[in-house]
């Protein structure tokens, strides 16, 4: 059924590593250029896992991108010619990027962010939840489980090829040799405090 949208809406792309989020946002932000539409990209200054200046996914696919600290930079670039804005890996940014998308859509740009829904733990990461709960549009991916191949919706933190410690920093930039793609089933981490606590009420009962 077709739907009639007002100019200026969020859309989030999300789901664990390996997924394919950045390449969905590359494939949106060549579609809408190729269209005319200006897209300014941006990124967290911290994710130079690839390229400095470039989004690029685990594929290979690359957009030249802004590169930024403080979310509030968004902000100096935008201008009445921007049509849409991108942002990758928004989970790593403060509170602010939620009340600048906000502000963005309801000026009438089309705002599309990708970002991990859940960190290393499987608990909520950053700003992500929230962005959700204000989206238009929502896409979640899956990757592949390395353990089994069956749907991954979690990201295996792996430490010297051991399952990391649920006290480990949440932030870590690395890629495929610090982390894998796993299912709800094969996903570890070592001291998670709600397991423990749920096993131990389990012990009781029986």
């Amino acid at each position: 059924m077709y739907h009639q949208y007002n100019p200026g809406y969020l859309e989030v792309i999300t789901g664990c590593m390996f997924a394919g989020k950045t390449e969905e946002l590359i494939r949106r932000i060549n579609t809408l250029q190729f269209a005319k539409k200006n897209v300014l990209v941006f990124k967290p200054a911290i994710d130079n896992r690839y390229a400095e200046e470039f989004v690029v996914s685990h594929a290979g696919s690359q957009v030249r991108s802004i590169p930024i600290d403080n979310s509030l930079d968004v902000l100096k670039y935008i201008d009445d010619s921007i049509d849409v804005v991108a942002i990758d890996e928004v989970q790593f940014f403060d509170e602010n990027i939620i009340a600048i998308c906000d502000y963005l859509a309801l000026k009438g740009l089309r705002v599309m962010v990708a970002g991990l829904d859940m960190d290393f733990r499987g608990e909520p990461f950053g700003v992500i939840p929230t962005l959700l709960t204000h989206a238009e549009f929502v896409t979640k991916l899956t990757a592949v489980c390395t353990v089994c191949g069956c749907p991954a919706t979690r990201t295996q933190r792996l430490v010297n090829g051991k399952p990391a410690s649920y006290n480990d920093p949440i932030v870590l930039v690395g890629a495929s040799e610090a982390y894998e793609a796993r299912c709800r089933h094969h996903h570890e981490v070592d001291g998670k405090p709600s397991l423990q606590k749920i096993q131990e009420e389990l012990s009781k009962v029986k």
